[in-house]
């Protein structure tokens, strides 16, 4: 039924639209005790990062994480926080990625598409914006979770907690969700150039491919994320046309007591430093944006670990973020799944 031919006391139907919505990790709304708290519950409460049975967890977490951790992780947002917009690097960054992506899908398709992003944890929530979306008129839903490389907790949680809103909606749009793009060549090109516009023409002593880490049983389960993290490494080096053994694959981000992906990246970092290379730097390819594993860890704790054991030359190379290339990247992700669903404007 179109509105034309609905009687007078018919809901108002919206005309019919395509949505993209992108999707990251979160952010707390602010780096105060409680913001951090609630952003800290949602994120280490959901079983796909934390899978332990809830009744081991929960009262570990209710007791002794959260009433700790909420200081020295607000400590740290503290120091990488966006002032001037009272917000986070993540949410300020997503957010410029996502007015570079509707300006692209408006040249693409105009008025059909509508680009909007959530977060997994905090704000803007899957679930908000997802009911805007079908209250605009989307019908059909384009939804690319941004992680290069698919890990259970974190491109999977984000389809989770998609599918969880969608349980809610009396009329469910069409969904399609993207695959991960950890070898897409674009992907690659892109990487290798942020690589040499920072570095030039220098070649480091050793390029560390930092990676999120996971637990190590999370591997021997099933998850990919281990596999796609080295092939994207492989295919930097490739593309960077340099020789084997400059590029050293390492997993951050350690938390608890189980053995977690190795190298661990604040102890090779320093390793490195004590065989006498005296020149490295660091990129983050399992990142979209930069934020506080890349901000204030690898250019905070994960630099002090390279100098304090004698290296001399720490530099970063941020994260792809709002650049150019990384929207082409994006952009052409999306075009691969709404097929179909749009044409040209």
């Amino acid at each position: 039924m179109t509105s034309a031919h609905a009687p007078a006391d018919h809901p108002a139907i919206k005309p019919g639209k395509t949505g993209i919505l992108i999707a990251n990790l979160g952010t707390p709304d602010g780096y105060d005790y409680w913001s951090m708290r609630r952003y800290l519950n949602e994120f280490l409460s959901d079983r796909r990062v934390i899978d332990y049975p809830a009744w081991k967890w929960q009262p570990l977490l209710q007791g002794i994480i959260l009433t700790k951790r909420p200081f020295t992780s607000g400590a740290n947002y503290k120091l990488i926080w966006n002032e001037e917009r009272n917000e986070s690097p993540l949410m300020t960054i997503t957010r410029d990625q996502t007015e570079a992506l509707r300006a692209r899908a408006a040249a693409e398709w105009g008025d059909q598409v509508m680009v909007e992003f959530c977060m997994r944890y905090g704000n803007p929530s899957t679930r908000e914006v997802l009911d805007r979306m079908i209250a605009a008129g989307c019908r059909r839903i384009v939804f690319l979770p941004l992680y290069p490389q698919y890990a259970g907790a974190t491109s999977a949680t984000a389809n989770d907690q998609l599918f969880r809103a969608l349980m809610e909606q009396k009329w469910q749009p069409s969904v399609r969700t993207c695959d991960p793009y950890f070898d897409r060549p674009d992907y690659i090109a892109a990487l290798a150039d942020s690589v040499r516009r920072v570095l030039g023409d220098r070649k480091p002593g050793r390029l560390v491919a930092s990676y999120h880490g996971m637990p190590k049983r999370y591997l021997t389960e099933g998850d990919p994320y281990h596999c796609q993290c080295q092939k994207t490494s492989r295919l930097l080096q490739q593309a960077l046309g340099w020789q084997d053994g400059i590029i050293d694959t390492t997993f951050q981000s350690v938390f608890g007591t189980e053995e977690w992906l190795r190298p661990y990246t604040v102890q090779h970092v320093a390793h490195l430093a004590q065989q006498g290379v005296g020149d490295i730097a660091v990129i983050s390819p399992a990142f979209a944006a930069d934020c506080i594993e890349t901000l204030e860890e690898i250019n905070g704790e994960i630099r002090e670990s390279y100098e304090h054991a004698g290296g001399k030359d720490f530099t970063y190379i941020p994260c792809l973020n709002a650049d150019a290339a990384h929207i082409e990247v994006m952009m052409g992700i999306i075009r691969d799944n709404i097929g179909g669903w749009v044409s040209p404007a």
